[in-house]
């Protein structure tokens, strides 16, 4: 059987600001721990889960919100970047519905992210 979820990718290319309307989104006692910017939108990370914010078409006003629960990550791995060709490091998620695949630019602490990922899975 295939990846259920498809070919889910993103880009993270720097830390930002948590946007207001997705803290809005936020249930009792879940709180911001981190934020990236994405190539349209931004990906946060929660005491509970990672919020990405995914704006679509030419205008960006149709809007698709993912939510990954922590339990749901079975096992991830991260990949540092490499010398001069390699510029992005790679992270995968791989979860109960598939894989998912994120690149983090070189402004992007590798190692900060996979502490991040510890901190919220384990």
């Amino acid at each position: 059987m295939g990846n259920p979820i498809g070919d889910l990718s993103w880009t993270f290319y720097s830390e930002c600001e948590v946007p207001s309307d997705i803290t809005e989104t936020f249930i009792d006692g879940e709180r911001a721990v981190a934020a990236y910017k994405t190539v349209r939108d931004v990906a946060v990370f929660t005491n509970k889960r990672l919020i990405v914010r995914d704006a679509q078409g030419l205008t960006g006003k149709k809007i698709e919100v993912y939510s990954l629960p922590y339990d749901s990550i079975n096992m991830y791995s991260t990949e540092n970047a490499g010398r001069m060709f390699d510029l992005n490091s790679e992270v995968q998620l791989f979860t109960r519905s598939g894989t998912i695949k994120i690149n983090l630019n070189k402004k992007v602490d590798v190692r900060k992210f996979d502490r991040l990922l510890a901190e919220a899975i384990l």
